[in-house]
């Protein structure tokens, strides 16, 4: 680790549970990032199914979440290997792999010490299959101390993007969540809710398909005030930050109760 500069290897498979994003980067030591190299790999219908599955309580969990965290540690595995081959790299050339694994349950709201968030994801067998060191479990520590655990990237867009100037990042994944860099260096970072989550579970419904490429069918449509001010009165928005999201509590029977019986067009 006291190279003038190391690699590492980013896993991320967020909410949307569409696949995984692989990225190779080169951190210096004065922390200075670059991305030389990255592969997005398609999660099986067997691994999405399973690990969206867990989302909501169901039969014999345990075992079925510990099935479905050997099978994500097989999909990491083969994402590096991709990754590696791409780059012409080998495993020795990599400092470690950070891998967050797959939210299942995020209850951040509860009282203090009975909040909690999980993430399914075997890093010992990753690392196993890798042949690299495997960073894992990022969120359990601030929960511990009060916070949320989520979202991730504030830190990270502090190191990257802090100027004189005053920044604010929005980060649009399944959960939409904001970062706020004043240039007095006091920085914060929220989720700010759903966002290609409900996209994705819409147009699933409504069409059949995976998600909306390019926004085709979306740009069809025209907001509709009615509905978006029944959405905006959910509770989430009316809180005050830092707060955090999920599944948990956006979903399709969420959209679903929004739309009601009105008779809307489903591309608005």
């Amino acid at each position: 680790m006291n190279k003038p500069q190391s690699l590492y290897i980013g896993l991320m498979s967020g909410t949307s549970l569409d696949g995984i994003d692989a990225v190779l980067a080169k951190i210096e030591v004065s922390g200075e990032t670059s991305l030389l190299d990255s592969v997005s790999v398609a999660f099986s219908p067997e691994l999405r199914k399973a690990l969206l599955d867990l989302q909501t309580p169901g039969p014999n969990e345990i075992h079925r979440e510990n099935q479905a965290g050997n099978a994500l540690a097989l999909a990491y595995a083969d994402a590096v290997k991709q990754l590696l081959t791409q780059a012409k790299l080998s495993p020795v050339d990599i400092s470690a792999i950070g891998a967050h694994g797959q939210t299942i349950r995020h209850q951040a709201d509860l009282a203090r010490y009975l909040a909690y968030t999980h993430q399914t994801l075997n890093p010992a067998l990753l690392a196993e299959l890798t042949g690299i060191e495997v960073i894992a479990d990022f969120r359990s520590r601030d929960l511990a101390a009060g916070g949320h655990g989520a979202p991730l990237v504030p830190a990270f867009h502090a190191q990257q993007f802090s100027s004189k100037e005053n920044v604010a990042v929005l980060n649009l994944g399944g959960i939409a969540n904001l970062t706020l860099l004043p240039k007095d260096g006091n920085v914060t970072g929220f989720d700010c809710g759903p966002a290609n989550m409900l996209m994705d579970a819409w147009i699933a419904d409504q069409q059949g398909h995976a998600f909306d490429e390019n926004g085709t069918w979306a740009s069809q449509g025209k907001v509709n005030q009615a509905l978006l001010s029944r959405m905006m009165a959910d509770p989430f928005f009316l809180k005050v930050p830092p707060k955090s999201t999920g599944r948990d509590d956006f979903h399709l029977e969420w959209l679903q109760k929004q739309v009601g019986s009105d008779n809307i067009n489903a591309e608005d």
